[in-house]
C-alpha cells in the first residue's frame, strides 16, 4: 500500500488565474476526502499579494468539518507564516527548502542553504507547539534558472533538514524535468545516507514524465506520493512549471498494478470532473477523461 497526499487545494490551485471562493475550496476538500484522502494539503500561509489564491487560508481551515482521521496540511515559508498556521487548527506544517540559490531567491528571497536553515527552524518550532511538521526540497531534480541540480547537494539539504526531526521530507520535481533514472538514483542515495527515514515524492507532469517517475519512485521504495485532482498545479515562481501528477491517473496506475491506496477511483474521477466544471474547461488528467478500465468500482 502507498499513501497519496492530495495537494490540489493548495499546490493545485495556487497557479490558477481563476480564484476559487472559500466555499469552493471547502467543497473541493470535502470531495477529495469523500474519495478517500486521509492527508490533504488545504492551504498555504503566504503573502496574499504574491499568491492571491491562498489569501483565505484561515477561513478555509475554519470552515472545514472533516473526519477525525484526516490530517490537514498547511504550507509555511517563514516564521510569520508559521505564526499564522499555529493560530489555526491545521494538523501539520509543511516547510520548504529549495535546491538552488536562484530558485530560492525567486521563491522566498533566500539562498538554498538559508532556506534549509529556515525550514529546520520552522520544523523545530512547530514540533515544540505540538504540531506535526515536514519539509519539501523544491527543485530537487532541476532548476528553472540554473538548470541541472547536483544530487549530492539535495542529499546534504535533506540531511540538514532531517536533523530538526520532521515527520518526513519530500523531494520535489517542481518544474517537471526528472526522468525515472534520476528518481531511482536520488531515492537510493537518500536511503543509503538516511536508512529508514520517510521520503515523500512530489512530481509534476510538465514534460509528460510524472507517471513514469511515480512508478520509479514506488519501485525504489517510496511509500508516499503527492498528487492533485485533475492534474492541476504549478509554481508561481517557476516559469512554465505546469500541473502535478493527477490523483486519478496515479490511482489507476496503482489499482491496475495491485497496489492499494485507500481511494475510490470512481469517486476521485467524479471529484475531478466537478472541479473541471468549476473551471469551465477540461483539466490535464487523462483517466478522468477516458474513464477506468474495466468499468467497475474500486
Amino acid at each position: 500500500m502507498i499513501e497519496i497526499v492530495e495537494v490540489g487545494p493548495r499546490d493545485g490551485l495556487q497557479n490558477e488565474q481563476m480564484l476559487f471562493t472559500t466555499a469552493q475550496k471547502i467543497a473541493l476538500i470535502d470531495r477529495a476526502v469523500a474519495a478517500g484522502s486521509k492527508r490533504i494539503e488545504v492551504a498555504s500561509f503566504v503573502r496574499a499579494d504574491r499568491v492571491p489564491q491562498m489569501a483565505d487560508a484561515e477561513a478555509v481551515i475554519a470552515g472545514l468539518s472533516l473526519p477525525a482521521d484526516v490530517v490537514t496540511i498547511g504550507l509555511v515559508m517563514n516564521d510569520r507564516g508559521l505564526d499564522r498556521a499555529l493560530r489555526t487548527s491545521v494538523h501539520e506544517v509543511g516547510a520548504v527548502a529549495v535546491a538552488t540559490d536562484a530558485f530560492a531567491a525567486a521563491n522566498q528571497g533566500q539562498t538554498s542553504r538559508e532556506s534549509a536553515t529556515v525550514a529546520a527552524r520552522i520544523i523545530a518550532r512547530a514540533r515544540a507547539e505540538g504540531r506535526r511538521a515536514q519539509a519539501t526540497i523544491a527543485g530537487a531534480f532541476g532548476c528553472p534558472f540554473e538548470g541541472e541540480v547536483d544530487p549530492a547537494h539535495v542529499v546534504a539539504l535533506v540531511e540538514e533538514v532531517a536533523a530538526a526531526g520532521p515527520h518526513e521530507i519530500a523531494i520535489a520535481d517542481t518544474i517537471g524535468v526528472a526522468v525515472p533514472g534520476q528518481v531511482t538514483d536520488l531515492i537510493g542515495r537518500l536511503q543509503d545516507r538516511l536508512p529508514g527515514f520517510p521520503i515523500r515524492v512530489h512530481l509534476h507532469n510538465t514534460r509528460n514524465t510524472a507517471i513514469a517517475n511515480a512508478w520509479a519512485a514506488i519501485q525504489a521504495g517510496a511509500t508516499t506520493l503527492d498528487a492533485a485532482l485533475g492534474g492541476i498545479g504549478g509554481c508561481p515562481f517557476a516559469p512554465n512549471a505546469t500541473g502535478n501528477v493527477a490523483t486519478e491517473d496515479l490511482l489507476y496506475l496503482c489499482r491496475r498494478s495491485g497496489i492499494a491506496t485507500g481511494y475510490d477511483l470512481d469517486a476521485t474521477i467524479a471529484a475531478a470532473q466537478w472541479m473541471s466544471d468549476q473551471f469551465g474547461r477540461p483539466l490535464p488528467a487523462m483517466v478522468s477523461r477516458a474513464g477506468p478500465f474495466p468499468k467497475r468500482g474500486k
